[in-house]
């Protein structure tokens, strides 16, 4: 306490030394938890944690990222379970630019139909339709390839004599336009032509299900024309969803789609004008790619010299066919008839030959009067379909 007392105002006195350590002499330290370097330690470990995540990452192969899986054989042969075993056999149905609106999975088991016509002509709907030709997607029903390979083109053709069954006669073929505009044309049509002669509807009539179907029943082929784009488009207009060149292909698919929904029953599609859209390979390639795809066939009408479909169908194996005439370019009675001989001319040198007219009532009048000599002048009429091939 005197030391205290005597030291100078303003110092402090030292610390006493701590005691000897009695085990080894030196002087012992208290421990202070206090002066831990918290901080370093808690960023060590977080450091570790991530170097132990990045090495795991690197020398583990798991896509998986650790999750449990279970991995069932539904193709093994010990495959006890019914439903597994159906669906390995699957096949998986949906065009490639639009989604289906409904499971596109076709079970092929026991009970698919096996091809009696009978059977078939039982399964179909009230449109004369085949269920297993088509697809539900978001514009509606399409053609699709059946999962026994049967295509609508084979469906929906019309029995015919063809060019390798002929035994010599001339066959000609005519497809009448721009049907399903007017109803009274249509219905004219329908029933003062022979059922031989092959009939196109645009996309735009109403009650178009109950017309083709009505054309069907009556014995006619029928397609569907697809507006595509011409020289001088706007000015010469095709109609709603035209197909353009320079616009994406899904662009022009979801066009093509929404026309294709328009009805069923149709062997193929043939172009409504198009003289441009025809001449681009890039922009016309998808479509015909999705034809084949689809087992569609395709119908040039020959009004365009640059068309490049003659080379598209055949590396995409669609069913096609170039027209030979326009019949009634000059649509009167007399010009009508100079084309139909021409095209008579035709069908003589090489066999066969394809005529073009639209559905005018002149037109369509004048087609019925040659129609009903052609065979007592040597000449069949048949379908379109019965001119059309592919390159297999």
């Amino acid at each position: 306490m005197a030391d205290e007392l005597s030291a100078p105002l303003g110092r402090k006195r030292a610390a006493k030394p701590a005691p000897p350590d009695k085990a080894g002499g030196r002087t012992r330290r208290g421990f202070n938890p206090g002066k831990l370097p918290l901080a370093r330690i808690a960023f060590g470990v977080v450091a570790l944690l991530i170097a132990g995540g990045v090495a795991r990452v690197l020398l583990v192969d798991d896509p998986m990222g650790g999750r449990p899986v279970a991995h069932i054989d539904v193709n093994g042969a010990q495959a006890n379970n019914a439903v597994a075993d159906n669906v390995g056999r699957a096949t998986i149905t949906a065009g490639p630019e639009t989604p289906v609106a409904t499971p596109g999975v076709t079970i092929v088991g026991d009970d698919v139909p096996d091809g009696d016509p009978a059977l078939r002509r039982e399964m179909a709907t009230a449109d004369g339709l085949l269920p297993d030709l088509l697809e539900e997607t978001e514009h509606g029903s399409i053609p699709r390839i059946a999962a026994n390979g049967e295509t609508p083109f084979e469906a929906y053709a019309r029995p015919s004599l063809t060019p390798a069954t002929a035994g010599g006669k001339k066959l000609i073929a005519v497809v009448v336009t721009g049907l399903g505009l007017n109803e009274t044309g249509t219905a004219a049509a329908i029933d003062t032509l022979p059922e031989a002669i092959t009939l196109a509807f645009a996309p735009y009539g109403k009650g178009l299900d109950r017309t083709v179907g009505s054309a069907r029943s009556s014995g006619h082929e029928v397609l569907l024309e697809v507006p595509l784009e011409p020289f001088d488009y706007p000015d010469s207009d095709p109609g709603p969803d035209t197909l353009l060149t320079g616009q994406a292909p899904r662009d022009n698919l979801n066009k093509l789609f929404t026309v294709m929904a328009k009805f069923g029953g149709y062997v193929g599609l043939i172009n409504h004008m198009g003289a441009r859209f025809t001449s681009s390979t890039s922009d016309f390639a998808p479509i015909m790619e999705e034809l084949g795809a689809r087992g569609l066939g395709y119908l040039d009408d020959g009004s365009s010299n640059r068309s490049v479909a003659t080379l598209l169908a055949a590396a995409n194996n669609v069913e096609f066919a170039r027209a030979d005439l326009l019949l009634d370019t000059n649509a009167a009675r007399g010009p009508i008839l100079d084309k139909l001989k021409a095209l008579e001319e035709r069908a003589t040198d090489a066999g066969a030959a394809i005529g073009i007219i639209s559905a005018l009532p002149i037109s369509v009048q004048t087609l019925a009067e040659w129609a009903a000599k052609a065979e007592e002048n040597g000449f069949t009429i048949v379908p379109v379909s019965a001119l059309m091939k592919s390159a297999t």
